[in-house]
């Protein structure tokens, strides 16, 4: 989100983790603008554990260890570091516990809501005492919602994909393939050959490789590619198995995509015209699942088993017309308009408490840290591509002009949502 804003306007964003500096470093804001919090993993010397039964655990925290030191730190870090830089607003990514401390302590703040349904107690206390929730998705793969409040409540920021890279044609595409190939000691031929890309992060991916085998039995002369981690058992049905610092070519170019259905992999196919194979993983919430299922209402996917049916039904002639899979879209969203007042003074701080989204590591945000020497099509640039800002941008843009949160909430956010407080 900091990656949204110019370089030089982020000095009002603060960021909250619990991972170390070693751990994870951020790219778009200096580590100066990154508070580090203890942990809050349960001690021995806790008075009663996390989760610690029906008549010891408050019904609108998941998890609320008693006596434990490093959370006693945290909070109190957290709200003397709104305090002493003045942070007016705060980001909360998914974090009931962080949602309910800022609620007390009359700290205004915005909740992180992902797919799937979130209708238990704590999830719907932590939506309640929001000003608002954003979801990092389009509203049209919000699926599975109770209660109904929740979209009223909500501003979808739609996929940020905030890294742009450099775009690589089709011949240079192949040429990267078979180069990799050789250079592994796996001659390929790529004429007439389907290509088929299995995507896959690092959050499981044993239930995409298991179906592999029935892949290679159903397309034997396809070329199928495997980005991602991969079993050993598994690798002798692909043809080309590596770990990329950009999937973006292998999106583009590709004859059809297998994947499971993490927002940061979805992000980066949705608006592409590529056929789309989902295979959702099992995610608390049912995340996954519901947003397999937006995607195939959409027809901007199929499932494993009407993919199946189509292989059987058309064999190779199913990737020389995408129309016979299920109605591809394009899902190119408006842009939103474009701000007409730069010059009023900004809110004075923003801070994100962040949970990093751990399972679709085949991110453009988060690979560059974690990519192979093996890495093949790695020709990337940053770029700012579109003319007008997206509503993130817009909503990232306005935490720089608005005179007070006040003002903000009142004149910016409401008018955005459809729903008012009494």
């Amino acid at each position: 989100m900091a990656a949204l804003l110019p370089a030089d306007q982020r000095s009002h964003f603060t960021v909250f983790t619990s991972l170390s500096a070693e751990t994870y470093a951020f790219n778009s804001i200096p580590e100066l603008q990154v508070i580090r919090l203890a942990a809050e993993d349960e001690l021995e010397s806790d008075t009663l554990k996390g989760r610690a039964g029906e008549y010891w655990q408050p019904n609108s925290l998941h998890y609320s260890p008693v006596g434990n030191s490093n959370i006693q730190k945290r909070s109190h870090k957290i709200l003397d570091s709104i305090h002493k830089l003045n942070i007016e607003l705060m980001i909360i990514d998914v974090s009931v516990e962080v949602a309910m401390l800022c609620r007390a302590a009359s700290i205004p703040y915005l909740y992180v809501r992902l797919p799937g349904v979130r209708d238990d107690t704590p999830h719907l206390n932590a939506f309640a005492g929001s000003l608002a929730m954003i979801a990092p998705y389009p509203e049209a793969l919000d699926a599975g919602v109770t209660p109904q409040w929740l979209p009223s409540k909500t501003l979808y920021l739609n996929f940020i994909n905030a890294v742009q890279f450099a775009n690589v044609s089709y011949p240079e595409f192949i040429a990267s393939l078979v180069s990799f190939a050789n250079n592994n000691n796996l001659p390929i031929e790529v004429d007439d050959r389907p290509i088929i890309t299995v995507i896959k992060g690092y959050g499981g991916h044993e239930d995409i490789d298991n179906k592999l085998p029935k892949l290679r039995e159903l397309l034997p002369h396809a070329l199928i590619i495997s980005l991602g981690p991969i079993h050993h058992d598994i690798r002798d049905f692909v043809d080309i198995a590596a770990e990329v610092n950009d999937v973006t070519p292998f999106i583009e170019h590709s004859d059809c995509l297998l994947m499971a259905c993490g927002l940061n992999a979805i992000a980066q196919v949705y608006s592409t015209d590529t056929p789309l194979v989902v295979l959702p993983d099992f995610r608390p919430h049912d995340e996954q699942h519901f947003t397999a299922q937006a995607l195939i209402k959409e027809g901007r996917a199929v499932d494993w088993d009407y993919f199946q049916q189509l292989v059987s039904r058309h064999g190779n002639e199913l990737f020389s017309d995408n129309s016979l899979f299920m109605g591809q879209a394009s899902n190119n969203s408006n842009p939103a308009p474009i701000l007409e007042s730069e010059s009023e003074i900004p809110i004075s701080a923003i801070a994100i408490s962040a949970t990093p989204i751990s399972e679709t590591a085949i991110s453009e945000t988060e690979v560059s840290q974690s990519a192979s020497d093996n890495d093949f099509v790695t020709n990337t640039i940053t770029s700012n591509i579109n003319l007008k800002p997206s509503i993130a941008e817009e909503f990232m843009q306005s935490t720089k002009i608005y005179t007070s949160i006040n003002s903000w909430f009142q004149d910016w956010l409401l008018p955005r949502i459809n729903l008012q407080p009494d």
